[in-house]
């Protein structure tokens, strides 16, 4: 059966169609005709390679069906026959579009175990990132066909953080390639068609506050709706090439769970400011294992304390001994004290300090991510989100080391009147 398929692909949507990338996002910006793109994508695929397995999937049913089903089923004219109780569409050469959807962490059970060619995700940042890596662990199968991701996005949203991380800022953990990842930027102005037809809609995105218009207009994933610290700015708060000063004040702060190890560490330099010029995240380690590590971390630092969470000093049911005690008995580990774990309280100690006297070293890219991705508790004011959880942790570290109230370091007279004598004697001296 011969199948033709209507609309002209804009540039960036041809720049989607040729991507061989493992995964590639495109979008960042509304009315990029991202949906369009996938959809037309996958269709194309399914044509050109016989037995192809491939999975669309969006947040909820209900999007799914109007943005994809219907649009899906109008396009093909009956060429793929489609099964509503198994939501399938099968081609004529055998492959196959399983429509899915991924509303909670909960709906991702259902696709453990199961093996697609190609797997795309309409809007990304709608989903975790557990559930991101459980589709990726699905992207197998033993055949030549290729094994690829497509994802659309826009900025905000429960996955913006991991989004940001991979396609954007190109930060890498350990199993992630950097050639695997590409990200193609649309936005309306690149839609063509659509501002042919709705000329208005580009008035409306101008219309929006600040926040939403950089993120759906522009596409900026620096700024966007419901974002807890405003005040962090590339500019003004991240520090490159910076060195610890000679004299210093070192501390820490610890979020400590089985989930995810999370460290910070801190410098406060003669004149009040704090830098964060270190972060270290790991998950599933234990008590004496995350010990372990701070203290390797910690080496040569010359860390005074480290304020951690007071629940490491409740003692466990199995053992009768706390984390405190547990992790104190590790050589090299620094001196714990328990945080000031106030929430409130806390953010409005960072929001102050980043109005004042901290900075970030670009050293830790982490925490940089995961402070601009924190949003706004939608039940209580003044305090963010507790998910997605993944990017809580390093922010929580530095806000108990934020509230344990660094001292600066003192200036001893000797070291004062060296400085003077290298300034007379010619010598340009920096600032402490």
């Amino acid at each position: 059966m011969e199948i033709i398929l209507e609309g002209k692909p804009s540039p960036k949507q041809k720049e989607l169609f040729a991507s061989r990338a493992k995964y590639t996002a495109y979008g960042g910006a509304r009315g990029g005709g991202k949906s369009w793109a996938l959809r037309r994508k996958i269709i194309l695929m399914c044509i050109h390679y016989p037995n192809l397995k491939c999975l669309l999937v969006r947040r909820s049913y209900g999007e799914l069906r109007y943005n994809h089903i219907l649009p899906m089923l109008g396009e093909l004219k009956g060429a793929a026959a489609y099964s509503e109780q198994n939501k399938l569409l099968s081609f004529p050469n055998g492959s196959s579009v399983k429509l899915g959807y991924l509303s909670d962490d909960g709906d991702t059970l259902q696709y453990q175990g199961l093996e697609f060619d190609v797997i795309a995700v309409d809007e990304a940042t709608q989903i975790t990132e557990y559930q991101f890596n459980i589709l990726k662990a699905c992207l197998r199968g033993n055949n030549k066909n290729p094994k690829r991701m497509y994802l659309t996005c826009n900025p905000g949203g429960v996955g913006h953080a991991w989004v940001k991380r991979l396609f954007i800022d190109r930060i890498y953990r350990d199993g992630e390639r950097a050639e695997d990842y590409r990200f193609i930027q649309a936005t309306v102005f690149d839609n063509t068609a659509l501002l042919e037809n709705d000329p208005e809609y580009v008035s409306q995105l101008q219309s929006l506050p600040d926040g939403l218009r950089s993120a759906w207009l522009y596409g900026s994933w620096d700024v966007f709706s419901g974002q807890f610290f405003t005040e962090l700015s590339d500019g003004a708060h991240v520090v490159k090439n910076f060195v610890l000063p000679e004299l210093r004040t070192v501390t820490g702060g610890l979020d400590y769970g089985f989930d995810s190890t999370a460290l910070v560490l801190l410098c406060a330099d003669v004149y009040g400011r704090l830098t964060v010029f270190r972060e270290f995240i790991q998950k599933d380690l234990t008590l004496s294992a995350a010990a372990r590590r701070i203290a390797a971390v910690c080496a040569d630092e010359r860390v005074e304390y480290i304020a951690a969470s007071p629940d490491l000093w409740n003692r466990r049911q199995d053992s009768g001994v706390s984390g405190f005690e547990t992790m104190m008995r590790t050589e090299g580990m620094p001196p714990l004290v328990r945080a000031d774990d106030r929430r409130v309280a806390g953010w409005r100690t960072l929001r102050e300090l980043l109005t004042t006297d901290l900075y970030i070293s670009d050293k830790c890219p982490e925490l940089i991510g995961c402070m601009t991705s924190l949003t706004y508790d939608k039940n209580r004011a003044e305090d963010c989100a507790d998910t997605p959880h993944d990017i809580t942790h390093l922010p929580e570290a530095l806000r108990y080391a934020a509230m344990s109230r660094v001292t600066p370091p003192d200036i001893p007279q000797t070291y004062i009147q060296s400085r003077l004598r290298r300034a007379y004697g010619g010598v340009p001296v920096s600032k402490y």
